[in-house]
């Protein structure tokens, strides 16, 4: 349920366009966890960060039903590229049917299968990475791709607070929050970036690889 602080920023924040209202529409219609799209906020926020940017390879870590992927690739200039990743193949005509509609699936890869796996094969370098997938893998892709990230690249991670299970007295021991503890630890301690979080839905970690 969105809360009225939501309600005031979503409403007061650039709308979202046509395309990306039927891919909401059709998430909430035809997956079980609609709550994972990344919404009309964050959404226009990774618009924005491509456009100030000028990011012209973006990768993307965890693709649900396309959204953010659509968002990313609406920033691009030029001959951009987003590079995205997904594990879910039963998703696949979802989110080429909401690329169509957007007009972007012709600036969108789309690669099928285990994150860490297709990672290996990806050279880069990047300029803009985007996770939101397996909270229990987040350092492992942190591990995986910044070196293959550009000097000064951005890399935008979600939901790193995690409804407030990472800042508690007493974490939970559950696998996704120990996972994040760990990530949001590794990412604090190290020289080679600069990170501030944001409150943004869920927790968005914005990271600057230095050079």
């Amino acid at each position: 349920m969105e809360t009225e602080l939501e309600k005031y920023i979503r409403e007061h924040s650039t709308v979202q366009g046509e395309a990306l209202e039927w891919i909401e529409k059709q998430t909430n219609i035809r997956t079980n966890y609609p709550q994972m799209l990344s919404g009309a906020v964050q959404g226009r926020f990774l618009t924005m960060m491509v456009e100030l940017t000028g990011a012209r390879d973006i990768l993307e870590i965890g693709t649900f039903t396309g959204y953010s992927a659509v968002c990313l690739a609406n920033g691009l200039h030029g001959n951009g590229r987003v590079h995205t990743l997904e594990i879910n193949d039963e998703l696949e005509d979802l989110t080429r049917e909401g690329w169509r509609k957007a007009g972007v699936e012709d600036l969108i890869t789309l690669h099928i299968g285990d994150a860490r796996d297709i990672l290996e094969t990806l050279p880069g370098p990047f300029d803009l990475v985007y996770i939101d997938a397996n909270k229990r893998e987040y350092t492992q892709y942190y591990n995986l791709v910044i070196d293959k990230m550009r000097p000064g690249a951005l890399l935008l991670v979600d939901d790193v607070l995690l409804g407030g299970k990472v800042y508690e007295p007493e974490p939970a021991c559950d696998k996704q929050t120990q996972g994040l503890l760990a990530f949001n630890d590794t990412i604090a301690k190290d020289p080679r970036v600069e990170v501030a979080i944001l409150p943004i839905r869920d927790g968005l970690s914005v990271i600057r690889k230095k050079g």
